[in-house]
């Protein structure tokens, strides 16, 4: 095969570079622009609070009293200061989310403390991260394939593939997930090719990695393990040996927090994936996460039928080129090459799949299959380099494969054109928050606004918070108490308000409440 491509590479090289430096161009551009423009969400928020070092149950306590707080305020639990150290963040990630590991909030934190508050500075590190999926990609290409073309390739797919820069531009460890399944993949190859104590030993530091970054870095570690036990043909030879000493020196560090998990368990954090859904509804929900690999216009449950309709063809399209990938895959590479990228495919993929059809569930969703996602991208790479360079390939067959590879380009680069636009994207869930962009900028139209709420802070007087004027005064309140409102502010505002605090407002007030949506009321009348 390495033969095969390098004929046609001398040829090819100058001007392939020249197009995948001008795509790296455009990924990283798209990385970093606008990147606090759109709507810091829920998961955002519970990250910033986690950075903080402060507990859900301390920030309920001391803002919901019913003092008047500012902007700066409320943004005291979403950045790090004096008050909270590290050692305060990693207590609220055990005691209140076990299920998200230490690891990108403690590098998170340093970041910020390093560069600074503000939305913009704390997404920054997840870009800067996911700068580092190019090199291991291609070190990955490399070690697998032992092909540069294809390493160019799969840099060129990832530098504008949506999913990536979706994911680049959330404060969450997705990009350090994925560097890190990059990294342990090399690292197993490598270490399976020289057979040294060394590179096993690279190789168990980047199990811990992984371990310490993603929960459901443990699925990639098993496809691995499935890996190697297959391509040694179930024997107990030196590389099997070398392997279970490194899986379980790896797996023995994260034995702690596993026992943490366990003992700590949150399952309010996955109350989302409890509701049950049909399966055509799970067929539809499998094909928009693979196919957002490659062209993604922000579509989302919420969004008209006739929209969803439209995409059906796209989506078709790209679900038969990367069927069509895995297939020349498995045909023209020898298993150590196709078997690895089907477990690391189905790594994460097949226990969701089987969630989702067999129980009715809906765990799926494209953060999670993110192992699957390179997967897939590596496979395609294969196709594309094969097509467009291999000999045995038809002048008119290479034409036809470049117009293709054009068009996957194209539609990446269209998607991360509408991504860097937008306010809100689905992967934020715009059926809940994407009211609060327009309620933010009515609260802060007035001279003196102040908001009144009794809900819960988190999330959502938070994102509020990170959406408004500095102008705005926030006054939070326990159920079932009312608010002393003082005199002095030009409109006042309800937000989500429960029926007892509606009813207190205009009763002991003597106000009227003129409902705006279904979250905001204003206080009209005063008698």
């Amino acid at each position: 095969m390495k033969k095969q491509l390098s004929q046609n590479w001398l040829i090819s090289k100058y001007w392939l570079r020249f197009l995948i430096i001008i795509l790296l161009v455009i990924g990283v551009f798209f990385r970093f622009v606008n990147i606090d423009k759109r709507i810091y969400w829920g998961d955002e928020v519970f990250s910033s609070l986690r950075i903080s070092g402060y507990m859900q149950s301390e920030t309920r306590e001391q803002l919901s009293n019913g003092r008047l707080l500012t902007i700066k305020d409320l943004q005291k639990y979403q950045y790090p200061n004096p008050e909270k150290n590290a050692i305060d963040t990693i207590k609220g990630v055990i005691l209140e989310d076990s299920q998200i590991l230490p690891l990108y909030i403690l590098l998170a934190r340093f970041w910020v403390e390093l560069f600074g508050n503000s939305v913009a500075v704390t997404r920054s590190f997840s870009a800067f991260i996911s700068l580092l999926t190019f090199p291991c990609i291609y070190w990955l290409c490399r070690e697998l394939f032992e092909s540069s073309l294809i390493g160019w390739i799969a840099i060129g797919l990832v530098a504008v593939s949506p999913v990536h820069v979706v994911y680049a531009q959330e404060a969450r460890a997705y990009s350090l997930w994925i560097v890190a399944i990059l990294i342990s993949s090399l690292a197993l190859l490598r270490a399976m090719r020289l057979k040294t104590k060394v590179s096993w030993c690279i190789y168990t530091a980047t199990l811990v990695l992984g371990f310490y970054s993603h929960i459901f870095f443990t699925f990639v570690a098993l496809a691995q393990g499935i890996y190697v036990v297959a391509i040694e043909r179930f024997r107990f030879s030196k590389t099997s040996i070398y392997y279970l000493l490194s899986s379980f020196t790896g797996f023995i560090t994260f034995v702690p927090w596993l026992w943490i998990i366990i003992t700590n368990p949150q399952p309010e954090a996955v109350t989302w994936a409890n509701a049950k859904q049909t399966l055509f509804a799970s067929v539809a929900r499998w094909a928009g996460i693979f196919s957002r690999t490659f062209f993604d216009l922000g579509i989302s449950p919420s969004d008209p039928g006739k929209l969803k309709i439209a995409l059906i063809p796209f989506i078709l399209i790209i679900l038969a080129l990367i069927s069509y990938s895995i297939y020349v895959l498995c045909r023209r590479t020898s298993k150590e090459i196709w078997l690895f990228v089907l477990t690391l495919i189905g790594s994460v993929g097949l226990p969701l799949l089987l969630v989702d059809f067999v129980f009715q569930k809906r765990y799926a969703t494209t953060r999670y299959t993110l192992p699957s996602v390179l997967g897939i991208e590596l496979a395609v790479a294969y196709l594309f380099t094969t097509k467009l360079t291999s000999i045995y390939t038809k002048i008119l067959q290479k034409k036809l494969w470049s117009l293709v590879a054009v068009m996957v380009i194209m539609g990446g680069v269209i998607s991360c054109i509408v991504h860097s636009q937008a306010q809100i994207w689905w992967n934020q869930l715009p059926e809940r928050y994407q009211e609060y962009p327009k309620i933010a900028n009515i609260i802060s139209q007035g001279n003196k606004p102040l908001l009144i709420t009794d809900d819960n802070i988190m999330p959502s007087i938070q994102i509020l918070g990170h959406l408004v004027a500095p102008k705005v005064r926030f006054q939070i309140v326990e159920p079932n108490k009312l608010p002393d409102i003082t005199n002095g502010f030009s409109d006042i505002f309800l937000f989500k308000p429960s029926d007892f605090l509606q009813t207190g407002i205009e009763k002991i007030y003597n106000s009227k409440l003129q409902q705006i949506n279904d979250l905001l009321w204003k206080i009209t009348k005063s008698t």
